[in-house]
């Protein structure tokens, strides 16, 4: 049997913590974390999946095979990988203005579907560019 993904939503709140969630109308169970940090929730999201198996194994019942598939929404991703991506930056990959960008890592305004794919779809093209870096 294949393991079946299932899809956990990382969003960052208005207050700046960060919550994880079960994001797939399929799975039988549900989970959530939160932290202060991408590394604390998902930690703690893990930590609510043993528990859960707990439970399972309590009543008898098998745990399904699963593989947890986090996504992001924008803010959490620009705080996420701020270390790695100055704002200036991002702008010049996505071409989104950076104070556009700003404000989604603010929490002040939010992305529109479109602009959300633009910034995931420029992402991806980024990365598939240093991927076939080749150094001599």
């Amino acid at each position: 049997m294949e393991r079946r993904k299932i899809n956990v939503l990382i969003e960052r709140g208005v207050d700046g913590t960060y919550s994880a969630f079960i994001a797939d109308n399929n799975c039988e169970f549900g989970c959530i974390g939160e932290g202060k940090s991408v590394e604390e929730t998902k930690k703690d999201f893990l930590a609510a999946v043993d528990e859960m198996k707990e439970v399972y194994h309590k009543n008898g019942k098998e745990f399904p095979d699963v593989e947890f598939n986090f996504t992001y929404d924008v803010a959490s991703f620009l705080n996420y990988y701020a270390y790695a991506f100055t704002l200036a930056g991002l702008a010049r990959i996505t071409g989104v203005n950076q104070g556009q960008l700003s404000h989604y890592v603010t929490g002040r305004r939010k992305p529109s579907k479109t602009t959300v794919e633009k910034i995931e779809q420029s992402l991806h093209a980024f990365a598939n560019e240093i991927g076939e870096i080749k150094f001599v």
